[in-house]
């Protein structure tokens, strides 16, 4: 990853915040000169005013640097507050940025993508960042001015000392350039590491009721231990990494004091022009020049933390978004003919071709119903509609438009689905529902409820509409969640419907009532039904018999019967209406 482009990015976030980032680093210049007044006051009293007994001198300029501490004080305020404070106002456009960006990735992405990782860098790493846009700028330009600034005046002390304390700085650079190198790889494969424990932790917890119901917790706590194991041993070389930077450095900035005395010791035997008191604030000075460097070690653990931390959303940031198409126009006034023209589907190129020239016709305002083996590419069919995957070979035209001519929000918009698996928000009735037609007024809402035939048991909660349904609908019934969704669709009230399994989970008395309800909603409108049960579409206006992406017939349900082909053994061979065809 070319370091340009990512420099480049992370600086444009400060735009936001200017006045702050200029007001800032104008504090933190205040703050490293007042260091600096230290040791230049407090030569001369060392030098002049106590020899002289001088001590109307002595308290004026401790009053001077009594003012200089009053002044660092505030600065340093203003530096801590509101640099962090702008610091996490960066964090959390990069979090909205991001959010917006995962929201616009394609189906594909999820796909290969596990949830704890992505939390992973939405939590943990956007945090370091935030400390590195607040203290990164600031840090740097502290050491960099003091290590300047101190080493000139050392310079007016005995420029000959100085010198030789600057011959030392090479050998930090180098130690520093080994360990960063060093740093920056462990750092990298712990947080992959945290992202590991956070994707097994969000799987197992989504998961625990069926963890008790297997009696599973023993597998479910050794899962966890060896990506525990596997971020300790990452954790551990991200500290060995570090323990050898800071440690070296150590030893570097400890072997300057030795150099200092040794050297100074010298001059003041042997250099006449070198007095003890001279060697006295160049002991005391030194300390300005070791402490930004003492500075400058910790701070590159921030960096690598911060720095991996970007490096990482950046890599998200650049994956491709769903994009329309050049010229793609909205699709309005939709009446639902939907061709499939010769359409060949694979997931991947080292996977099987689930649709192999597929090309079906449906009518607007028809209802058909595809029925085959599990993995016969019937929910394929369903997810390449609304353009949940880019179509490889063929196309598929929804009212003689091709479907790549198609925005991908007015395809959308245009078209309900109700899925096998169910997914409810955490949240309340009234927000599940809603999620159909945000803008629905309540007696929209309940309309939709009760011709799901789930609004009986929401009147009988504590709050109604506005009671919660815990986690991802927890506190709910199979068949009351899938109803809940259900409830969606009726409130969207598209022009085209895809049930994918839609009352896979429902009993047989409620599946009727609810088949009922669907049977009504489908009138004049083009329906797609993936079905369990082959009784619940004996009504559809075609039967589609697919196996391994193929068509193998088609028709009505008299006609398929009397054909005795692959439709009439399923149905004949079936012994209850449960037969599981999806």
């Amino acid at each position: 990853m070319k370091k340009a482009p990512v420099l480049r990015s992370f600086v444009s976030y400060y735009r936001y915040d200017i006045p702050t980032f200029l007001m800032d680093m104008f504090c933190a210049f205040i703050f490293a000169a007042g260091g600096l007044c230290y040791p230049i006051l407090s030569r001369p009293i060392l030098n002049t005013f106590i020899p002289n007994a001088d001590t109307k001198s002595i308290v004026i300029y401790c009053a001077a640097l009594l003012g200089v501490y009053i002044v660092r004080t505030l600065t340093d305020y203003f530096v801590c507050y509101y640099g962090h404070s702008m610091g996490v106002r960066m964090q959390a456009r990069m979090r909205t940025d991001l959010f917006a960006h995962l929201q616009r990735l394609p189906y594909s992405y999820y796909d290969r993508t596990e949830t704890g990782q992505l939390m992973s860098r939405m939590t943990n790493d956007l945090f370091n960042v935030s400390e590195l846009a607040h203290h990164g700028p600031e840090n740097l330009f502290i050491t960099t001015f003091m290590t300047l600034g101190s080493f000139a005046y050392l310079c007016t002390i005995s420029w000959k000392l100085s010198l030789i304390v600057f011959a030392f700085l090479p050998l930090m650079f180098v130690i520093t350039h080994k360990a960063r190198r060093d740093q920056r790889r462990a750092f990298t494969k712990s947080k992959e590491a945290i992202g590991e424990v956070n994707a097994v932790l969000e799987n197992s917890l989504s998961g625990v009721r069926t963890t008790k119901a297997f009696g599973n917790d023993r597998y479910e706590e050794d899962k966890f231990d060896a990506v525990n194991r596997k971020f300790i041993q990452a954790r551990s070389l991200a500290y060995k990494a570090m323990g050898f930077f800071h440690s070296t450095m150590g030893f570097v900035t400890s072997l300057y004091n030795v150099v200092v005395l040794v050297a100074g010791a010298l001059f003041c035997v042997y250099d006449d022009s070198f007095a003890y008191a001279d060697l006295m604030v160049f002991m005391l000075s030194i300390n300005l020049f070791l402490s930004p460097i003492q500075t400058l070690v910790n701070f590159f653990e921030q960096l690598e933390d911060g720095a991996t931390g970007y490096k990482r959303f950046y890599e998200i940031m650049q994956v491709p978004v769903e994009e329309d198409a050049e010229g793609a126009e909205d699709l309005t006034d939709v009446k639902g003919d939907i061709r499939f023209d010769h359409v060949t589907f694979r997931y991947s190129k080292e996977r099987r071709i689930i649709l192999d020239d597929l090309t079906l016709h449906i009518p607007s305002g028809k209802t058909y119903a595809l029925v085959g083996a599990s993995g016969g590419g019937k929910t394929t069919m369903c997810h390449l509609i609304p353009k949940f995957y880019p179509l490889q070979e063929g196309m598929i035209y929804i009212d003689d438009k091709p479907l790549t001519q198609i925005t991908n929000r007015s395809i959308r918009d245009n078209i309900g689905i109700v899925q096998q698996s169910v997914f409810l928000f955490t949240g309340t009735f009234r927000d599940n529902i809603a999620y159909g037609r945000p803008d629905a007024t309540e007696e929209e809402i309940v309309e939709a409820a009760q011709r799901a035939h789930i609004w009986d048991f929401i009147k009988e909660q504590p709050q109604g509409l506005d009671t919660p349904i815990g986690e991802r609908g927890v506190q709910l019934s199979g068949g009351q969640q899938q109803r809940l969704s259900i409830a969606r669709i009726f409130l969207k009230n598209p022009p085209i419907l895809i049930l994918d399994e839609a009352t896979s989970a429902l009993d047989n008395a409620t599946e009727a009532l609810i088949q009922g309800a669907l049977n009504e909603l489908a009138k004049g409108r083009t329906s797609i039904v993936v079905a369990h049960r082959l009784t619940t579409v004996r009504g559809a206006d075609c039967i589609v018999v697919i196996d391994r992406g193929v068509i193998k017939e088609k028709g009505t349900h008299e006609e398929l019967m009397a054909a005795k082909g692959v439709y009439y053994d399923l149905y004949t061979s079936a012994k209850t209406d449960t037969i599981d065809c999806g």
